[in-house]
């Protein structure tokens, strides 16, 4: 609701107030503090036109994770059916290398620390690949509490506190209070173990506050009827990564078509409905150092695709 409707709605509603008889009581008005309103998040982005979109090889059709090399040079790609890093050309689109680390699987991230490569699998297990790509390449395989019902799928790296996340799809936890809910758990990159609890939880209760108290311009007919009340949770994480300059964690669902964007503290900041005519199968997302952003997408019987969004914020 824009400031000037707000206004006329409270001079409206006062001078209805002075038309009342004497035994006729005033209604109630329910003042909004213009301080308090939502502000608009500026998203930084305008995903329904790439600024670049490359049409991938065949064989990476199912592409699932996406990752920046660490020099910046390059983007490391998964896809789901073969134990395969691919090595693209961020500028061209073209595939350069590809090398195999494990055998055939269910993959669905990939994320660049450091010197190492680690690669997710869905159902929860870890692979960290060294000296990737070269003779001397080394792979070890960490198991957690996480399993194919969790349905692991998003990647990313929190550089801030050394540590992955690992977005669930599928189950959020074990038992009641995860319901319609999805979980995003961190893995200690220096005790090289999962930690119990989540760290940072997305619920449908989270959702429908959002939508009820965001500017009308963010109250899309399409999202309230995704997340209409008494309708189960459809959001289902296939990708997360976080952004380089403002620290805000970006977790991508293919299911529904939709982005949403928490803060540091798990805060619901922003939902971003996306074109299903552009993002057929969204599965994966990385950011260059400068904001750049790159959303892979799955072909559905054609050729995968990466599109490339130049950051247009500060």
């Amino acid at each position: 609701m824009s400031k000037h409707i707000l206004f006329t709605s409270l001079i409206g509603a006062l001078i209805a107030c002075g038309n009342q008889t004497a035994n006729t009581p005033p209604p109630k008005l329910n003042l909004v503090s213009f301080a308090n309103m939502p502000v608009d998040y500026e998203l930084g982005y305008d995903l329904t036109e790439p600024d670049s979109t490359f049409k991938l090889p065949r064989r990476l059709e199912e592409i699932s994770g996406l990752s920046i090399s660490r020099d910046g040079a390059m983007l490391l790609a998964i896809e789901d059916e073969n134990g395969k890093i691919y090595v693209i050309n961020k500028e061209t689109g073209e595939l350069q290398d590809e090398f195999s680390f494990w055998k055939p699987g269910d993959y669905e991230g990939v994320e660049v620390v450091g010197n190492d490569i680690y690669v997710l699998k869905s159902s929860g297990t870890l692979y960290r690949v060294q000296q990737a790509g070269t003779k001397d390449q080394e792979v070890e395989k960490y198991n957690g509490f996480l399993d194919n019902d969790n349905d692991v799928e998003g990647l990313a790296y929190d550089p801030i506190k050394h540590r992955l996340l690992l977005a669930c799809k599928g189950k959020a936890g074990k038992g009641e209070p995860f319901k319609e809910k999805k979980s995003i758990y961190a893995f200690d990159l220096q005790t090289l173990s999962l930690q119990t609890n989540p760290v940072f939880v997305i619920s449908l209760t989270d959702i429908h506050n959002y939508l009820s108290t965001a500017p009308a311009i963010r109250k899309l007919k399409k999202l309230a009827e995704m997340f209409k009340p008494g309708t189960d949770l459809t959001f289902a994480p296939s990708g997360v990564a976080i952004h380089p300059i403002t620290g805000d964690i970006f977790v991508l669902s293919s299911v529904g078509k939709v982005l949403m964007i928490i803060d540091q503290t798990g805060q619901l900041l922003h939902i971003e409905k996306l074109r299903k005519e552009v993002h057929a199968q969204p599965e994966g997302l990385c950011f260059d150092q400068d904001g750049t952003l790159y959303i892979a997408n799955e072909g559905k019987g054609a050729k995968g695709r990466i599109f490339r969004f130049d950051y247009q914020g500060q």
